[in-house]
């Protein structure tokens, strides 16, 4: 795209103080939509290469790693090649990755790191294309400052603390902090770029609905998958942890995965149940059910076709059993309050009647759990309330930031250090909320940095919910806004450190910014009908 093509193909929107160059999709570009892609162009060449590598490790390793390896690199390849797409399958497998990890690679970490093969080689591909067309980079523009002062702290801590760290005297042989800072970095900010791309890949108002339906056929998937795997325990199919004894009764462990997924705590005797869906663990499931009731809202009261409005509402309805029978007591407590918050906020400024219609289904639906089911939800909610009292979220975090705020410092104490997924380098601190973690890790002056960070995402995405005029695109951005809110400032666990959260947060900020864009496509499209 010439210079001169992309001075024509631009308009200027306001996101933040100052406007930013939103660029409108240029038809022969071929970084845009799903449908536009040769998609057998590069194929041949990185099958054979894949081929090649796979055959190479069988040689000298084993089956499991030789068939990793050739898939991984034929992977790679292919979502350099064809980034967009790359990211589609992205969103597609990372729901699965759990069950793909541990029932067909055997809990491989080959196969955990799956989803990076699928995202890294996408964003960088994406952002080369992007810098050769000349088209922005960070989006939105007030994004620059906080990033560059957030990169530069960490980037401090990295050299002035981890580096050391790996040279001492006193570093344990097997240790390596180096490496574990720099994984800490990619998981802290390695899927932020997926802002742009997500922006970028949403080049029309067709490749949002495709985005927003995605997700809700994967939700009701995912959570019939794992309704089959509570049938599965409660009937006996499945042995559970309830015939275990001591420590082992209240352990969720991968040696009792069921159908789908990984680790699972089911001790009904003990009313202790945790089930990861089809994920890896109970958390990341709890995490996609509290993520998905923010998508699958929006495209049950905003999406154009009947049709996806009533899938939507099944959707949310699987996700309100699933959150029943997970017996995860963070989910149980936050969902209803995310319905009613998002029924009353979009019924007050744009779905009034759609909200109520919605609210009163789901309302029947919990009504006739009720009836049908007492005991058992009585338990569940009993559960939930005996967690509460034991571990109150509030104090639960109090508590871990006043141990860490007994040793803090201005850089912390070395990127990674206190992230669980560094223990390949090394020994960590176990640390069970977020922003606490990130004191230990990064720092007063980092904390502030990441704070100011997100806060200028939040702003900034408000600001392009209250600019929208239609409904419909307000009501999308509503949820969106919220969902982002909840994500940004919320320090129980550190969902933003795994999947699903750590790749939905980025792509759902790029979608919310990609919105005024595709309201002026819709008005465009009225106007000309008219």
């Amino acid at each position: 795209m010439s210079n001169s093509n992309f001075d024509q193909n631009r308009e200027q929107t306001p996101d933040s103080d100052d406007s930013v160059v939103r660029p409108v999709a240029d038809p022969s570009s071929k970084l845009v939509s799903l449908g536009q892609y040769p998609f057998w162009q590069g194929v041949a060449p990185a099958v054979g290469v894949g081929f090649l590598v796979g055959l190479a490790l069988l040689l000298i390793t084993n089956l499991q790693l030789a068939i990793a390896g050739g898939i991984g690199l034929t992977v790679i390849s292919l979502s350099f090649i064809h980034p967009y797409l790359a990211l589609w399958l992205l969103v597609i497998y990372m729901p699965f990755s759990g069950t793909v990890t541990y029932w067909l690679g055997g809990g491989n970490i080959v196969f955990q790191a799956a989803k990076d093969a699928l995202a890294i080689p996408a964003m960088i591909s994406i952002f080369w294309r992007l810098t050769k067309q000349e088209q922005p980079l960070i989006i939105p523009r007030a994004l620059k400052k906080p990033l560059i002062i957030m990169l530069s702290l960490v980037f401090l801590t990295l050299l002035t603390i981890n580096l050391p760290l790996n040279f001492a005297d006193t570093n344990p042989p097997g240790r390596n902090f180096l490496l574990m800072g720099v994984l800490g970095l990619k998981i802290l900010l390695g899927y932020l770029p997926l802002i742009t791309c997500t922006y970028y890949m949403l080049q029309t108002k067709r490749d949002f609905w495709r985005f927003t339906r995605l997700h809700v056929v994967l939700a009701v998937i995912c959570c019939s998958l794992g309704l089959v795997q509570y049938a599965m325990l409660a009937t006996g199919l499945c042995q559970g942890t309830d015939h275990l004894l001591g420590d082992a009764l209240f352990q969720a462990t991968v040696d009792a995965k069921c159908f789908v997924g990984g680790a699972l705590l089911y001790t009904p005797s003990h009313n202790a149940i945790h089930l990861p869906g089809t994920f890896v663990s109970p958390w990341q499931w709890t995490w996609f059910l509290i993520a998905n009731t923010f998508l699958m809202l929006a495209s049950a009261l905003a999406d154009p076709s009947p049709k996806w409005r009533s899938i939507s509402f099944l959707a949310m309805a699987l996700i309100l059993i699933s959150t029943i029978i997970s017996g995860q007591s963070i989910a149980l407590l936050l969902t209803p309050f995310i319905v009613i918050l998002i029924l009353a906020i979009t019924g007050l400024s744009s779905k009034p009647r759609r909200s109520v219609l919605l609210f009163l289904g789901l309302l029947l639906i919990t009504g006739i759990s009720f009836i049908l089911f007492p005991n058992f939800i009585r338990g569940r909610i009993d559960a939930a309330i005996n967690w509460w009292q034991a571990s109150p979220p509030i104090s639960f975090i109090t508590n871990q930031l006043q141990i860490v705020s007994q040793d803090k410092t201005l850089l912390g104490h070395g990127l990674g250090r206190a992230t669980n997924s560094t223990r390949i380098f090394g020994e960590t601190r176990l640390i069970e909320a977020y922003y606490p973690k990130l004191l230990y890790e990064i720092g007063i002056l980092g904390v502030a940095a990441f704070l100011g960070l997100v806060t200028v995402i939040t702003v900034v995405t408000f600001r392009v919910w209250r600019s929208l005029t239609q409904k419909r695109w307000q009501c999308y951005a509503a949820c969106f806004w919220l969902f982002i809110l909840l994500i940004s400032y919320q320090s129980y666990y550190y969902p933003l450190d795994v999947v699903p959260i750590a790749i939905y947060y980025w792509m759902i900020i790029g979608a919310t910014l990609r919105l005024p864009i595709l309201e002026q496509e819709d008005i465009r499209e009225s106007t000309s009908e008219v």
